[in-house]
């Protein structure tokens, strides 16, 4: 559909008229020779004078009108609306931080046949289906061992995310846990995100031993930037050294910013968490639309100024046409 930019321009229409009746006609100074008895001679020759100006010129009138009409209308600005473009952005960051210390080659899970599976294995088949379901969000990966590094930033791309967490390996970033460190990480590719919900979900099976921020003032840091930790341990609480899964303190992490803490006994368990939080952190997206213009008001221009060309050349052209129709030895009246 068509529409005008600048309707209220349309307001200047009825200028012409309201100058033409009210404004006095223009005069404009010339010598002349003035005769007292001007009016006997044209009674005498049977003519009358006529008047000057283009009052008297009902076409002339007619034509600045509709050339006034044409320039108003183009300088209202009409456009040609086209149909909507609308653009889906997703409205979270969800970023995934994965345990590989050494203590990850356990193993104590089972796959879909039946077949023992080190934790790290059992991990990455979940997280694939997870990062799946999560085709509107942004998803980003820290491996995280004796440091924490990250794999992958922010992106839609999730094939290439996908690819990354699938070569991993353990023990690839040391044998040690350092959950501070990884919490740290996050918060910090995190704070370059622009949206407002921010997510971290963080996956270990060991305890914290070698991180240069202490896993409660990552989580009070997390907590005042507003970014959620849901927490999942798969370790053995019961194991001593790097192999015991602090339990309370991934407790202590989500309870403090705001997320939930998982327990993952074996693989079903654990699919059954991603599960619980792709409900917890929806899909939302907001639709940003914009709608094309194209410029019409060379269509209004263009009819104005072939209007006055026409009518000039008609004019300059009339006088030579009336010579040519007079026979030769006849003078015109």
């Amino acid at each position: 559909m068509w529409q005008l930019d600048y309707p209220w321009l349309l307001l200047l229409l009825p200028a012409p008229w309201l100058a033409w009746r009210y404004l006095p006609a223009y005069h404009e100074a010339r010598s002349a020779v003035r005769v007292p008895f001007f009016a006997g001679m044209s009674r005498a020759v049977g003519q009358a004078p006529a008047a000057s100006g283009s009052r008297s010129n009902r076409g002339q009138l007619l034509l600045n009108l509709l050339v006034w009409a044409l320039l108003v209308l183009a300088v209202a600005r009409p456009v040609w609306v086209e149909k909507p473009i609308e653009r889906q952005q997703p409205v979270r960051d969800l970023m995934l931080a994965i345990d590989i210390s050494q203590s990850m080659q356990t193993q104590d899970f089972t796959d879909a046949s039946g077949q023992k599976i080190d934790r790290l294995a059992a991990v990455k088949q979940v997280v694939q289906g997870f990062i799946q379901r999560r085709k509107d969000d942004r998803l980003g990966l820290i491996l995280f061992g004796s440091g924490a590094y990250p794999q992958a930033p922010l992106t839609l791309d999730h094939a290439s995310l996908a690819l990354l967490l699938d070569d991993s390996g353990i023990g690839m970033a040391g044998p040690n846990t350092a959950i501070g460190d990884a919490i740290g990480l996050s918060l910090k590719l995190l704070d370059a995100a622009h949206e407002q919900e921010k997510v971290l979900i963080l996956l270990t099976d060991g305890n914290d031993t070698s991180s240069a921020i202490t896993p409660d003032h990552a989580a009070s840091m997390a907590a005042v930037k507003g970014v959620v930790i849901h927490t999942i341990g798969i370790g053995d609480p019961g194991a001593s050294g790097e192999a015991k899964v602090n339990l309370g303190a991934l407790q202590q992490i989500a309870d403090a910013t705001g997320g939930r803490y998982f327990r993952a006994e074996n693989r079903d368990t654990l699919d059954q968490i991603y599960s619980t939080l792709d409900q917890l952190t929806p899909h939302q997206v907001q639709t940003l639309s914009h709608q094309p213009k194209r410029d019409l008001f060379w269509l209004p221009l263009g009819a104005a100024l072939s209007v006055f060309a026409v009518y000039h050349l008609i004019a300059a052209a009339w006088p030579y046409r009336t010579r040519r129709e007079v026979p030769d030895g006849v003078q015109p009246q």
